[in-house]
């Protein structure tokens, strides 16, 4: 029996003789974990993002010094703490700063919403007190996106890990610090990510976390929520393209028309590799190759024609937290399809 590699939607099989032989149509690049000149804070609940051609790896639950690492010398280098240990949140570039809306500070299981907007800026290396937060529409874990210069907060959870879901959708002005509230989402969800995809913002994963009905990590979410910015409006993707792989705390990218979804956890103990891409012109879901090391509770991004990530926790909950960091080449055999 001649074997080649199986990638599933993509193989031919044909019976020659006693032989099965099974072709493939491409091979798709794998995620590497770098070799890096010294390194990163270990963290999770965290975040990584890219600003100016820099990666920044900020927040966690011990109140980590920001990790910052230059792919031109392939090294890390230390920045500043911040005030307070700042978690649970999704970050996102604006005006060369970085703002982090609807985080979490404490401890598990009742950890507090952050009551204000907070900005580091990378240039100066210094982490700033913004704008307060409207106090009724406090939470952590919440989906973040920038669309036009407003940054919008989608969901999230009031009382750490504890109780109250919300289905809230926010909008908030960074020029003005005005705050405007849109159209609740469909479902309540919390410890996920949102993205912004030819005009729709996308909320996908995530769970419905209640410690206080004994349900932390198996109340996943499937359903694939789609706000309009135009119409201030929602929709739910059909049943038939829920998330094939139901989980929270992954990494979510926009990439060309694809809404990535990046590790995650759920309720096995290894943090999921798992990666999966939706196409949103022929609504179709893509199982990609996996993740070198599993994780969740971080970030992911697109740079110089590469996916990276970086730290996280390796399985359910907090421990092992890990500073690695791995790409994967973005080249034309990546995507199935177009």
């Amino acid at each position: 029996m001649t074997r080649f590699p199986v990638r599933a939607c993509q193989v031919f099989t044909f019976f020659i003789a006693t032989s099965m032989i099974c072709l493939v149509a491409h091979a798709q690049p794998a995620w590497k974990i770098s070799e890096v000149e010294g390194k990163a804070e270990k963290r999770h609940e965290a975040a990584f993002i890219e600003v100016n051609g820099k990666f920044y790896a900020l927040g966690g639950r011990k109140r980590e010094k920001t990790s910052i690492y230059n792919p031109k010398t392939n090294s890390w280098t230390e920045g500043a703490a911040p005030p307070f240990n700042i978690h649970h949140f999704q970050p996102v570039a604006y005006k060369n700063r970085i703002y982090m809306i609807g985080a979490m500070t404490g401890k598990f299981p009742k950890e507090d919403p952050v009551a204000n907007v907070i900005i580091y800026d990378p240039k100066k290396d210094v982490w700033i007190i913004g704008d307060e937060i409207p106090k009724n529409r406090r939470r952590g874990g919440a989906g973040v996106a920038l669309y036009n210069d407003k940054i919008y907060l989608v969901a999230g959870i009031q009382i750490g890990h504890w109780s109250g879901n919300v289905n809230w959708l926010d909008e908030y002005n960074p020029k003005t610090g005005e705050w405007k509230t849109l159209a609740d989402a469909p479902r309540v969800r919390d410890h996920f990510q949102a993205v912004v995809i030819d005009g729709k913002l996308f909320a996908a994963g995530g769970r419905k976390t209640s410690k206080s009905t004994g349900h932390v990590f198996d109340l996943v979410t499937s359903e694939v929520d789609v706000y309009d910015f135009k119409n201030d409006s929602w929709s739910t993707l059909p049943n038939k393209v829920n998330i094939p792989t139901a989980r929270a705390g992954a990494s979510n990218v926009a990439y060309q028309n694809h809404l990535l979804v990046i590790g995650g956890e759920s309720k096995q103990k290894i943090a999921h590799n798992t990666v999966e891409a939706y196409n949103i012109k022929n609504s179709r879901w893509e199982t990609l190759a996996p993740l070198a090391r599993g994780r969740h509770g971080t970030g992911a991004f697109v740079f110089n024609k590469h996916l990276w990530t970086c730290c996280g926790s390796g399985n359910r909950g907090g421990r092992p937290e890990l500073n690695s960091i791995e790409s994967v080449k973005l080249d034309k055999n990546y995507l199935q399809q177009n």
